[in-house]
């Protein structure tokens, strides 16, 4: 039960005061329920600056040389957010009529202190009820503390924590990793861009807690300022927190202070399993996957090394911390499944299904807490490290991060998927932004080969190729490069590339049969062929 506030209408109702109610606002009922933050007593004509909002301002009226005066002194306090006016009632013996009107005008309640009331009985009675309200709300801010407390020694999870708040809140909470990942995925997961948008701001924001942009769900960092915030856990709640009450938001903040203090405590869990998680990479990258004591490893790190695995490697391009790469390849690694993440030649190495987890295996997954594995998901692992490793962009600030991954391989091929991943990983930090995944498949394309050719090679390459087409194109319109991609798209079939032109064959050969003529080159050769398309992918 939420502790009690002093509100306007416990004043009206003490009889030792008297104070008279002449107006009650627009909504009187909503009125009376205002709670009173503190009293302020004051004969100045404009006290706004001493003002802070939600306060019972009493005033003698000894400022009143006019009319007008009423109008200037209620505007000012109503616009300082003032509660209510408890006007003395002594000096014009009654209270003025034009003060009556401004405070209907500003809709400020209006409350009349008689004249054998002094402004100190009033005061004390709304000091001592502070007083003993805030008693009250401190007791039952360490009733409710002592409970979660209680709860955590009793073994009681972060998500039923979590689930217990949001019941006395109403308000949906979650606890999430900078990637996205769900450690307490709250009474519903988040949609692909509601999540997009909690990351961004929890990554970007100048100051925590913040308010998502366009919404009102609000994030709060979990864990130490100095961390970098791509490798932390923060907690989304729904409701904007700058309009929280007090008890909400301490709250929330107790739930907030739990977390840190869990994912603490995992982070020291895993330090026992980070020797298993380095002598499993050691052993693939020393060639001996198929050995039996790498098995032992893999499969006390949570993985069957029976089934097909994925390399991925990750390290930041221009010299960033490798443990910061390490932390972040394991919580998008753990999108996919259990992971094995050690450190090899300066770059993070994780070991990871190729497809759903054996959830048979009670071994629990290295650099991974149990709770903290998300279900499998059923994206490819490229295109789950690429979506989740994607969100830490904007928290990357200069920082580049480049990631390779390989292609699904049996343990005995670990040691050439690692190589194959440091090739994509190489591939990747040729390629402009913050974050770049590049899989196995594409080292051995025709991408990765114009990738590592300089720019200026590529575009002379390209134009000597095929300048006198795009010139052509350029004075008539005539549409030859558009047909040439698609002819050899079609790989060289006429009526393929017509009907998704949807031309007739005849002007497919004749368009064909210009650009042979302009480039000099016989698209029927496939030396020619190459060199033509090689070309169009250099433009």
């Amino acid at each position: 039960m939420r502790p009690p506030l002093l509100l306007l209408r416990d004043l009206l109702a003490r009889p030792d005061l008297g104070l008279q109610l002449l107006h009650a606002g627009r909504d009187p009922e909503a009125a009376l329920e205002r709670p009173v933050r503190w009293v302020y007593t004051t004969d100045l004509l404009d006290p706004a600056r001493y003002l802070g909002g939600g306060e019972l301002v009493i005033s003698g009226l000894v400022w009143r040389r006019e009319e007008a005066d009423s109008e200037r002194f209620v505007a000012a306090v109503a616009d300082a957010g003032a509660v209510a006016l408890a006007a003395g009632a002594a000096v014009f013996h009654g209270i003025p009529d034009d003060l009556v009107a401004a405070c209907r005008r500003h809709d400020l309640p209006l409350l009349a202190v008689p004249e054998h009331v002094s402004f100190a009985a009033v005061t004390e009675v709304v000091v001592g009820a502070l007083s003993a309200a805030r008693g009250e709300r401190l007791a039952h801010t360490l009733g409710r503390q002592r409970r979660l407390l209680s709860a955590v020694a009793g073994g009681l999870g972060l998500d039923e924590l979590a689930a217990d708040v949001s019941a006395t809140t109403g308000a949906a909470i979650r606890v999430l990793s900078a990637t996205g990942r769900a450690l307490v995925p709250g009474p519903a997961p988040l949609p692909a861009d509601a999540l997009d948008a909690a990351v961004t701001t929890f990554l970007s924001a100048d100051r925590l807690p913040a308010v998502v942009p366009g919404t009102a769900r609000s994030v709060f960092p979990v864990g130490p300022a100095s961390e970098p915030r791509i490798t932390s856990w923060f907690v989304t709640v729904d409701g904007d927190c700058t309009r929280w009450d007090a008890e909400t938001g301490d709250t929330v903040g107790e739930l907030v202070a739990i977390a840190a203090l869990d994912r603490a405590r995992r982070s020291e869990g895993l330090r026992v399993a980070r020797d298993i998680a380095e002598d499993a990479v050691a052993l693939v990258a020393g060639g001996a996957g198929d050995r039996p004591e790498t098995a032992v490893r893999l499969r006390q790190a949570g993985l069957d090394a029976a089934h097909p695995l994925v390399v991925a490697v990750a390290g930041f391009r221009d010299g960033g911390s490798v443990e910061t790469a390490r932390a972040v390849l394991a919580d998008a690694a753990a999108h996919v499944g259990p992971p094995v993440v050690g450190v090899h030649d300066g770059l993070a190495v994780a070991l990871l299904p190729a497809g759903p987890a054996d959830t048979s295996t009670d071994a629990a997954p290295v650099d991974v807490a149990p709770v903290d594995v998300a279900p499998v998901d059923v994206a490819p692992v490229d295109v789950a490290l690429r979506t989740a490793l994607g969100r830490l962009g904007p928290g990357l600030g200069a920082e580049r991060l480049t990631v390779g991954v390989s292609r699904p391989a049996t343990a005995d091929a670990l040691s050439g998927a690692l190589q194959e991943a440091r090739h994509a990983r190489d591939l990747a930090a040729l390629r402009p932004g913050p974050v770049h995944v590049v899989t196995g498949a594409e080292v051995t394309s025709h991408v990765a080969l114009l990738a590592a050719v300089p720019d200026e090679v590529r575009r002379a390459f390209a134009v000597r190729v095929l300048e006198p087409v795009l010139a052509y194109d350029s004075r008539t319109g005539a549409g030859l490069r558009e047909t040439l991609e698609a002819f050899l798209d079609c790989s060289g079939s006429w009526s393929r590339a017509a009907q998704r032109l949807h031309l007739h064959v005849n002007t497919v050969r004749y368009r064909i049969g210009r650009v042979e003529e302009l480039t000099g080159r016989d698209l029927g050769e496939f030396g020619d062929r190459v060199d033509v398309y090689l070309a169009l992918r250099s433009l």
